[in-house]
């Protein structure tokens, strides 16, 4: 264990060197979620769209989890460069555990993301967002939590594919039903009863409902239950596919 945590450690250090020399990265990637927030969250101030709460605590969360969603997905970009610049061929012959290998990447994606989650919650308290501080904490421990899992896959996937052609359409074929099925934006319930029936079968759907949940302060509800164990669970299942991913690379 000391040496699996000394290994995970040093690839950490050395892939947040990178991300802090690349500011850019660092402000773009919350681009996005802030114009939604910026454009989007106006139209809604108004909408009844929940019994409790008011509507920027329904697409708040629901942005922070698309910040996690698009961009942990495409973390296995990074990862095909380095297959062809040899980076990963090199790591292959050191005697770093392979479990190392990935947490040291998606613990950094995982604090990269969450600082973007704290950027985004700062400009939405600016501009008239209210919930409590738990309950904002508990939304970044699910950007985390999510973060690790989808990075995971992403990069188990940038494992299987040689180019970014090959591995950009997959992503984006993954990724769309998974935003538009969610709730990301706006509560599933507010649509027809098939889609919000078609929207449980999608995961997503119970980590947004989690947050939201945590935003009004509803700490004790079965909706922040069922998403504490659909994200523990669905995180555990990547980081053990990805880790037999590596491991059978390095074969």
């Amino acid at each position: 264990m000391p040496s699996l945590l000394s290994d995970i450690a040093l690839i950490f250090g050395r892939y947040a060197r990178q991300t802090l020399r690349s500011k850019l990265q660092m402000l773009f990637g919350v681009l996005m979620p802030l114009l939604y927030l910026l454009f989007f969250g106006p139209l809604l101030t108004d909408l009844p769209l929940t019994s409790s709460g008011s509507s920027w605590q329904v697409l708040v969360p629901g942005l922070l989890l698309q910040l996690a969603l698009f961009g942990a997905s495409f973390c296995g970009f990074g990862l095909i460069v380095e297959k062809q610049y040899g980076v990963v061929e090199r790591m292959r012959v050191t005697p770093v555990s392979r479990l190392a290998l990935l947490l040291g990447r998606v613990l950094r994606d995982a604090a990269l993301f969450v600082l973007q989650a704290a950027l985004l919650v700062l400009a939405a308290l600016a501009m008239g967002l209210r919930a409590p501080l738990p309950g904002i904490l508990i939304g970044f421990g699910f950007v985390a939590v999510l973060t690790v899992a989808l990075a995971s896959l992403s990069y188990a996937l940038a494992l299987k594919v040689a180019t970014p052609q090959a591995f950009g359409p997959v992503v984006n074929a993954l990724t769309m039903p998974s935003m538009l099925l969610s709730g990301l934006m706006l509560p599933m319930s507010l649509g027809p009863k098939w889609l919000d029936v078609l929207s449980h079968f999608m995961p997503f759907r119970y980590l947004v409902d989690a947050v939201r949940a945590g935003f009004v302060g509803a700490y004790a509800s079965s909706a922040l239950v069922y998403g504490v164990l659909v994200a523990l669970g669905f995180a555990a299942l990547s980081v053990t596919l990805c880790t037999r991913a590596f491991r059978r690379a390095a074969a």
